[in-house]
């Protein structure tokens, strides 16, 4: 009968049945069912019934109880389309009564018989009838006896008897789980989850097979691998004289599944059962193409498969899935890319918090670099490379970051600051050297010359308190978080070689140090796409030098101080070329404003005034007439190149020279030379002129010819506007979004941190441009730039090296643009690389 109907189905092998209309569990159990596996005889409600049930419409009750017989032991579980949508709480031994107590007293015994009746009466008054579960905390131990006084204490509370007729008792079920699904907290919950507000829940009535009675008798759940890892290993429990999921919290009573020297095992009890079981499990992961948890009952020693789920997992094991099911020919390597969140790849790159762990949260700010870490807070660099030499894990809190924090960065293993969005100073240093760090937490009272921070409930921590970071969630945590450390495995290494069998758009890192480099090369970058030379001047040898230059006050000064720094830069690239094997390397010359050297405090001051042997008065003066408004928008890239071209003459020669070097130890080095901050043909002509000067000097010097590629980084809207004009002069343009997209918005990205959610949340911006990139705005201004530059010169070479490199949906915008290649973080280099497969795939699949 319930065949014909489409809302109240009667699940069998070929009865219509779509995961749309009735759910995933729905759909999962009629698979099961044409895998001929022992499952419970069940009926589904569609979507729409069970709307209309929210609504009052209840169904024809003995039509819905037709199925069951005239003594129906019914258990409802929710269905909704996605599993992590989550649901209503299932509820079993629905139609137990007196009548039916007294007959499973005859079959089971009066102990089983009263333990069911007695947790359907608990679960009923709690979840249906809206009880408070105290009224149950004094039951007497004894089922008998407890029955009886869970029965009176049902009716004192709602001064009526317990409901007897299976059909009121289900009615009532099948309303509160409808009533509840469609609740304003059920729903904001799974919206969070990424459920549309409108998701339908269905619901699956399915005959209970009882786990108590005479025999052997219990449930538990079976899977095949380790959620953590992936690895194949037999996990779950069993508990005897059990129902539903109790044997995962059965304690010391739950029975291993397989042989373990650790304890009593279902293989031992019941090996009939457990190799059934076992075969079923297997047959469900080779047929439903997934790991499934089985959930299970063994009745009287009959098996019983219950429902079957898809094993929850970490993505390490995700990957570790995904490849073993391609290995094994049960999914081809494109449906294996294809079942990885991009993002996820960062759980594995990094330690995490443990997910099972308490969070004691004392603020939220920006998730700006993933990964977590604890440690005691320092509020300077100092204080951090101290707690480094001490062997002292600790936090980095600063109001915001600049370079002069890059040595202490490196010290710490997290970083938090009061100030920031996703491409500030700590956000993008944070990525690039894989250090978790949480920004713009504006919800802490940052003070820090008393050294110390206050949280929103009150709570104060002092230098050298612990707090964890976890940079993944952007959360601050109190004390010492329980961590799980990276997951990098093999698994890994096959599923990014298949990555790269499909991709069709290059990916490179951004790599500034030699450690960086080695990073690119380990995670197969295609080379380095953004080398940010400026924080190689922050070393403290190198830094009193660089002032002694900002110092000088004729050009011959400049040069002979940058003279000194000179075999340093070059020792930097030489390093660079050395490790990255001839891949192409992509030099960005100087960027930042001088004043960014040089000591903003007192006693800063009088140490650089001691070093140099000047007069306090003239260092004071000198910083104060390099201060600059708004400097990020001042005398800085292309600007200092012009004004101060010794610096770009230096960083030149330091290039060829190390050029030269590389070659001579392994394959032909090709640098790629990129000016900054371009908005101007004749700025690029000025540079060129003195690049190729030097070049020609090197050249003549050495008697030794190389080749080298000169390009512009496209950071502000004119240079993208005006990219016709400039690309006849380059051979490559690359396109810095995190300045571009400040300048097109005229908005700070180290400020936006403390409006961009409210932004986000009222629908002024779909999401934060420093995060996802604006398609719309800076979007058409790399379109026209890529247009304009590709009629001027056709085989130019495109690319965008911002933050915005490693974020899948800016890939996607990049291929359809037709730029050659992305370059982002070393740690989100494999994010990348799977989000480009991905998007190759679907787009050869349609």
């Amino acid at each position: 009968m319930q065949q014909n109907d489409p809302d109240i189905t009667l699940i069998t092998p070929d009865v219509p049945m779509r995961t749309d209309t009735h759910g995933g569990r729905a759909k999962c159990l009629q698979r099961l069912l044409r895998l001929d596996l022992p499952v419970p005889r069940t009926v589904a409600l569609s979507f729409d019934a069970v709307h209309a049930i929210a609504a009052g419409e209840i169904p024809d009750m003995d039509r819905l109880l037709g199925p069951f017989g005239s003594a129906p032991l019914l258990c409802v579980r929710p269905s909704s389309e996605d599993p992590d949508w989550g649901g209503p709480r299932a509820v079993l031994n629905i139609g137990m009564n007196t009548s039916l107590h007294a007959d499973l007293c005859e079959r089971l015994g009066e102990r089983a018989a009263s333990e069911l009746y007695m947790r359907f009466v608990q679960s009923y008054a709690i979840h249906v009838s809206r009880l408070d579960p105290d009224i149950f905390d004094d039951l007497s131990d004894d089922p008998a006896r407890g029955l009886a006084e869970a029965l009176k204490a049902y009716e004192d509370e709602t001064e009526e008897a317990f409901p007897q007729d299976p059909s009121v008792q289900l009615a009532e079920v099948l309303r509160s789980m409808a009533r509840a699904w469609e609740g304003t907290t059920a729903r904001l919950l799974r919206q969070a989850k990424g459920a549309p507000a409108d998701a339908g829940l269905g619901l699956v009535v399915q005959e209970m097979a009882l786990g108590l009675g005479q025999g052997e008798c219990g449930s538990g759940v079976m899977q095949l691998v380790n959620s953590q890892t992936g690895a194949r290993q037999i996990t779950g429990r069993y508990l005897s004289q059990s129902q539903g999921r109790e044997a995962l919290s059965g304690g010391a009573d739950a029975l291993y599944l397989e042989r373990d020297p650790r304890g009593p095992s279902l293989e031992e009890l019941a090996p009939d059962a457990f190799a059934q079981l076992k075969a079923h499990t297997a047959l469900m992961r080779e047929k439903l193409r997934e790991e499934m948890q089985a959930e299970f009952t063994i009745e009287n020693g009959k098996l019983f498969i219950l429902d079957g789920v898809r094993v929850a997992r970490s993505a390490r094991a995700a990957v570790s899935i995904a490849v073993a099911l391609a290995q094994d020919g049960i999914i081809n390597r494109e449906e294996a890319l294809m079942r990885i969140e991009p993002r996820a790849l960062n759980e594995m790159l990094h330690r995490q918090v443990d997910p099972e762990a308490q969070r004691d949260v004392l603020a939220t700010g920006v998730a700006a670099s993933p990964g977590a870490a604890w440690g005691r807070i320092v509020f300077s660099a100092n204080a951090a490379q101290s707690a480094a030499a001490r062997d002292e894990p600790c936090i980095l809190v600063r109001r915001e970051t600049s370079p002069e924090d890059i040595r202490g960065m490196h010290a710490a293993v997290a970083v938090l600051t009061e100030r920031g969005g996703m491409t500030s100073h700590a956000a993008v240093i944070g990525r690039g050297i894989g250090l978790p760090c949480v920004v713009g937490a504006s919800d802490i009272r940052f003070q820090t010359r008393r050294k110390q921070l206050t949280a929103p409930d009150g709570r104060v921590f002092a230098e050298g308190d612990v707090i964890t970071i976890d940079g993944s969630n952007g959360e601050v945590l109190a004390g010492k978080a329980p961590l799980l450390d990276a997951g990098h495995d093999d698994s890994l290494r096959v599923l990014m070689d298949w990555t790269d069998e499909v991709r069709d758009i290059g990916v490179r890192a951004n790599a500034d140090t030699p450690a960086d480099a080695e990073l690119a090369r380990n995670f197969r970058a295609q080379g380095i796409g953004l080398c940010r030379t400026e924080h190689m001047f922050f070393e403290a040898d190198r830094l009193t030098v660089m002032r002694e230059m900002i110092f000088a006050d004729s050009s011959q000064d400049r040069a002979a101080a940058l003279e000194r720094l000179l075999p340093m830069q070059r020792e930097d690239f030489t390093d660079l070329f050395r490790i990255m094997q001839g891949q192409p390397v992509c030099i960005r010359l100087f960027d930042p404003p001088l004043h960014e050297f040089l000591p903003h405090e007192r006693s800063g001051m009088l140490e650089l005034a001691e070093a140099l042997d000047l007069p306090m008065s003239d260092v004071t003066r000198r910083v104060e007439a390099l201060g600059e408004y708004n400097p990020m928008l001042g005398m800085r890239g292309v600007r200092l190149g012009i004004t101060v071209p010794e610096i770009y003459d230096m960083q030149s020669r330091a290039i060829f020279e190390a050029t030269l070097q590389g070659s001579r130890e392994g394959e032909p080095v090709v640098p790629e030379i990129m000016i900054p901050l371009v908005s101007a043909r004749r700025e690029v002509e000025l540079v060129k002129t003195r690049i190729d000067a030097v070049a020609a000097a090197v050249r003549n010097e050495t008697g030794r010819d190389f080749t080298y590629r000169l390009g512009v980084m496209v950071e502000t809207p004119r240079a993208a506007l005006r990219a016709g004009e400039i690309a006849p002069l380059v051979e490559f343009l690359s396109f810095g979004t995190n300045d571009l997209t400040q300048m097109t918005y005229g908005l700070s990205r180290d400020d936006a941190g403390r409006f961009m959610s409210d932004y986000v949340q009222q629908g002024v911006y779909p999401e934060d441009p420093f995060h996802t990139l604006d398609v719309e705005g800076v979007g058409e201004l790399l379109s026209i730039g890529a247009d304009r530059a590709r009629k001027a010169h056709p085989g130019l070479m495109l690319s965008i090296c911002g933050e915005h490199g490693g974020n899948p949906e800016s890939i996607a915008f990049c291929r359809r643009v037709g730029f050659d290649y992305v370059s982002c973080s070393p740690f989100r280099v494999p994010v990348a690389r799977l989000a480009a497969a991905q998007l190759a795939v679907r787009d050869r699949t349609g």
